[in-house]
């Protein structure tokens, strides 16, 4: 069995995957998004140099590496084609396009039943400065894509508001306003494959209201409540991953929300913190 891991580089969560490759007897090889191509009709296969996908039993997608929108069109054309010859990706095209979308995910997590903060999507900072008071002058600003908490800002004064919205207006950005959810400090990560939750932790925060590791949050070990991996496995399911990375936060009263469904999670800090060989099991499931 051959694995393609396309990825932007040969980064830690790579080579983990190579290492449980080799343990497991599969053949896992790292390729740049950015070099693949795709040949049709009488065209010749394409040489080394231009890694084809088809010389491939499986796929595993570890980044989407920055390009433009004809390149990431054609990178998310080329998983859907191989999908529909039967060859797995991990995940699924169509949930990778779900869950890199915040709005996206956040109106399948909606719709399938699970609390969500209050949020309001616009695109002209008038709107936003209405959300703004709408929502308690208490928000976090995200970008539409983006991770590991990289580019939220919270904000709660009426006059930051105001210079941030309008700096976000003028590069043609969406505006992503959710309000702040009062927690403990704390979120659960867990880490769903296969229908089922094959790890979880913690995240403390490290002197910051986020809770991401990448931010300086502290991981620690973590058996969900019967009640949050019911949670976990729904959230999944609602935006079709097969792996993901699902993020709950206890609000003021306990309840929990779904902040986020990550469909290229990581496990660097996960798998040392539950002692889960988080890697070799996603091999296992494609094999």
């Amino acid at each position: 069995m051959r694995i393609a891991l396309l990825a932007g580089g040969d980064g830690w969560h790579v080579r983990d995957l190579i290492r449980a490759a080799g343990v497991l007897g599969r053949a896992a090889e790292p390729l740049d998004f950015r070099r693949v191509t795709a040949a049709a009709g009488t065209a010749m296969t394409p040489a080394d140099e231009c890694p084809d996908l088809d010389r491939f039993d499986a796929v595993i997608v570890r980044t989407m590496p920055p390009g433009s929108l004809e390149q990431v069109v054609f990178r998310m054309d080329r998983l859907h084609a191989l999908a529909a010859r039967g060859i797995p990706v991990l995940n699924p095209p169509r949930a990778l396009e779900v869950c890199v979308d915040k709005y996206l995910a956040l109106v399948r997590l909606e719709s399938a039943g699970l609390r969500v903060p209050a949020t309001v999507v616009c695109q002209h900072a008038d709107a936003a400065l209405e959300a703004f008071d709408r929502l308690g002058r208490d928000v976090v600003v995200k970008p539409l894509f983006g991770s590991e908490g990289r580019g939220m800002v919270r904000v709660t004064d009426p006059e930051l508001a105001w210079r941030t919205f309008r700096a976000i207006e003028r590069m043609q950005l969406v505006l992503y306003v959710q309000q702040f959810v009062p927690h403990p400090g704390w979120d659960l990560r867990a880490f769903v494959l296969g229908g089922k939750v094959l790890a979880a932790m913690r995240r403390v925060a490290g002197g910051d209201w986020r809770t991401n590791v990448a931010q300086g949050a502290i991981a620690e070990p973590v058996r969900l409540t019967a009640e949050q991996e019911e949670l976990a496995l729904r959230a999944a399911a609602a935006v079709g991953t097969v792996a993901a990375g699902v993020d709950l936060l206890p609000g003021p009263s306990g309840e929990m929300y779904v902040i986020e469904v990550n469909a290229v999670p990581g496990w660097r800090a996960l798998a040392p913190a539950t002692g889960v060989d988080v890697a070799r099991a996603m091999i296992e499931h494609l094999a």
